[in-house]
């Protein structure tokens, strides 16, 4: 069988597996309050292909592939007395229905057609096919299998109709997925300054303190006193791919330091800020896990405080550690003792070093809450600092930084606005938080996800003028 027959066959496997479990549905008890893993169980009348030579059964299940049953959980291949059976999909009640080359190998092989009762239990049935069969009839059209998962803790956020039957819910995600062992619901929306929510536990253990690893970095994290998102990872490492070894990056809304931490790893320097204290906690313990101290510099401070004060935190930097020095092993090939001999290669330890820039190249800002709001901190970024502005206009290398703002454009539900109207909208936003006419054709806005039908994600990248930058300001 070529390639391109051997994978439309596969697919066509997939969807016949597919279509057999839908043909078993679960029994339904939508009274259950506990979950009754042995309520799940249902028999099947099947034939099995007997084979009194067990060694004829590879050809058989090469040869005759659509007359065989394949299902999710279930061997097709069956113990039966001394010797072995193959189970026949459930359409086949005699051996008329078989196709002519497997009623071929029957007759070949000397196979008896025998009854089998195919036993299907709480393993066989997937999350959504066990919650159809417990939850109302009138909650079916979107039944809440679905989570986001940080470490070995899965995070559900219920809609008010599914949280009475919660602890249902939340077992049987336990019980599909074996990489879980904490399940827990949003209690309320995200309300305080910490971006921090109360969590029902679920199901499970009654442990937050989480591992994820993301961005080829790991982090530690207590994950009911910080914000983390695990559907943003492929944000994080967009935005991440833009800095280059050497660029000064202020993170103003670091959290536990996914910007941060692998930006550090790849000798970004980094300034990473949050107000949360549990987060600033984390930070500092997965800038150490991670080996990126020499690049990343943590703070606890207000996003405006930060961004304030982020040139002469910088400046500093750069007056007390002019130089970053990195030590490294490097292998360096020596030349033979004696003629004839291969050159040998010797390791030394090197010291590699990097000048600290004494302007920023990045400012990134994920609070799509409220970032947009702290924008008007740019505004005299380097102009409250006289000296540092002076020498900034002398500095050959200087650049103006880049800012990625992170923010929603919500809009009402019997509206359809195109992209562009939409990004028009944060403009103006932009434009009125600023006072200052950016220029629209030069700033990039980037859909980073959806997080409901009406209410979109962007990060919005643009050069901060140097009007605003050098601006005096008291």
């Amino acid at each position: 069988m070529n390639f391109q027959r051997l994978v439309h066959f596969g697919k066509k496997l997939r969807v016949l597996m597919i279509s057999e479990v839908k043909k078993y549905p679960p029994p339904v008890n939508r009274s259950m309050v506990e979950l009754d893993r042995s309520f799940f169980h249902r028999e099947v009348p099947l034939l099995a292909a007997y084979f009194p030579n067990a060694k004829h059964i590879g050809e058989f299940v090469k040869r005759c592939k659509q007359d065989i049953l394949y299902m999710p959980n279930i061997k097709h291949i069956v113990q039966m007395d001394d010797s072995k059976a193959v189970l026949l999909q459930d359409r086949i009640t005699d051996v008329s229905q078989l196709s002519a080359l497997s009623q071929e190998k029957v007759k070949e092989f000397g196979v008896e057609l025998r009854p089998y009762t195919m036993q299907l239990d709480y393993s066989f049935w997937k999350t959504d096919d066990i919650l159809r069969a417990i939850l109302p009839e009138n909650l079916l059209d979107e039944t809440p299998s679905g989570f986001s998962q940080a470490g070995h803790l899965a995070h559900l956020n219920l809609k008010n109709e599914f949280k009475p039957y919660g602890k249902l819910i939340g077992q049987v995600i336990l019980d599909k997925n074996p990489s879980i062992r904490t399940v827990v619901d949003k209690a309320d929306t995200i309300a305080n300054k910490f971006r921090t929510f109360q969590m029902n536990l679920l199901a499970g253990e009654d442990n937050f303190l989480v591992e994820q690893s993301e961005s080829g970095c790991k982090f530690r994290f207590d994950f009911s006193k910080v914000y983390w998102n695990s559907r943003l990872s492929t944000e994080h490492d967009r935005l991440i791919s833009k800095f280059a070894k050497g660029d000064v990056v202020g993170d103003v809304f670091a959290g536990v330091g996914p910007f941060a931490v692998p930006a550090g790893r790849k000798e970004v320097i980094v300034l990473a800020n949050d107000l949360n204290p549990e987060s600033y906690k984390y930070l500092q313990e997965n800038i150490t896990l991670n080996n990126a101290g020499l690049f990343t510099r943590a703070f606890n401070l207000d996003g405006r405080e930060f961004i304030r004060q982020s040139p002469k935190l910088l400046y500093d930097l750069y007056t007390k550690t002019p130089v970053i020095q990195q030590k490294r092993i490097v292998r360096r090939k020596v030349p033979a003792e004696e003629p004839g001999q291969p050159a040998k290669s010797v390791k030394e330890e090197k010291i590699i070093e990097m000048k600290v820039p004494k302007f920023y190249k990045h400012y990134v800002m994920n609070l799509p809450d409220s970032a947009l709001t702290f924008l008007d901190e740019f505004v005299g970024l380097y102009g409250r600092y006289p000296e540092i502005a002076q020498d900034l206009k002398q500095d050959p290398e200087f650049q103006l930084p880049m800012i990625h703002v992170h923010c929603f454009e919500k809009f009402e539900i019997d509206e359809e606005p195109p992209m562009e109207e939409l990004h028009r909208r944060v403009y103006d936003k932009i434009v009125r938080l600023m006072g200052y006419e950016l220029d629209f054709s030069k700033m990039e806005f980037h859909h980073v996800r959806q997080v409901a039908p009406t209410k979109p994600m962007f990060c919005v990248s643009f050069e901060l003028p140097e009007e605003l930058a050098f601006k005096v300001v008291s």
